[in-house]
């Protein structure tokens, strides 16, 4: 695992758009993109860089972590919707070749089942960018997930229903169910880029890198995976105990040696 500690919001979406931008210019690659505000900065810049200096998606596919069960597509909510609005809408992604699990299924169980599948069909995912929850959850596998759980419906805690309810007209209209990359899909990416800023998600960053191995906190299982880059601000650095060592060991990064 390695740690990139930037001094503002505005560097870590460069370094995160900088690790993405490495593996588009290689030629065909498969993104897993997330939501909510940690990759927003990140997506803005790629956009930016497509805009103003050709960086090409075309060969691009992407997969997405989750979709809310029973919304439709068309609602400006959905994360189908929302991955377009701010972001496939901007570069030359093409729209057909982003994938996400189909909250309106009938038979959502076996929906999950056909995702996976899909992104198993599709090579897997080369890099995936994930936010992280001030109680630990990545995707929306809430505290108590199973550490090797597949893509799956889930229910929603109370409390994210209400984080959430600021994006629709009332926490009532706020859907209870998810489908959403398990913990055990997530970790099959070939890199996992975790995104995090501000105070209130560095508690979570500690326990994620640093605390023990447990479903009680469900970004713990990135301690298994092979290649985990943690970009954050100073603030949510601020609570790791080896804090010194990742600033240490970025300094010396061998120059060869990409992220």
């Amino acid at each position: 695992m390695e740690f990139v500690i930037r001094p503002t919001l505005a560097e870590v979406s460069s370094t995160v758009a900088d690790i993405v931008e490495g593996y588009v210019r290689r030629g065909p690659t498969t993104l897993g993109l997330a939501t909510g505000s940690s990759p927003l900065g990140s997506y803005q810049e790629l956009a930016r860089r497509h805009r103003e200096s050709g960086l090409d998606f075309s060969q691009a596919q992407a997969f997405l972590l989750d979709e809310y069960v029973g919304l439709p597509r068309s609602h400006d909510q959905s994360y189908f919707s929302v991955i377009r609005s701010e972001f496939v809408d901007y570069v030359n992604l093409d729209t057909e070749r982003v994938h996400s699990p189909d909250g309106e299924s009938s038979d959502v169980a076996a929906e999950g089942e056909r995702y996976d599948a899909a992104i198993a069909e599709a090579g897997g995912v080369d890099v995936q960018l994930l936010g992280i929850g001030t109680d630990g959850h990545i995707g929306f596998n809430e505290p108590g997930s199973s550490l090797t759980s597949r893509t799956r419906v889930k229910t929603l805690t109370e409390q994210t229903i209400l984080d959430n309810a600021r994006f629709f007209g009332s926490v009532d209209d706020v859907p209870h169910h998810v489908l959403t990359q398990g913990l055990g899909t997530i970790g099959e990416a070939r890199h996992l880029v975790m995104i995090a800023f501000g105070e209130g998600k560095a508690e979570a960053i500690a326990a994620a890198a640093e605390g023990p191995l447990t479903a009680f906190c469900p970004a713990s299982v990135i301690q298994l995976h092979r290649h985990v880059t943690v970009v954050i601000d100073e603030a949510a650095a601020s609570k790791l105990q080896l804090l010194d060592y990742y600033r240490y060991a970025l300094d010396h990064k061998p120059p060869w040696q990409a992220f």
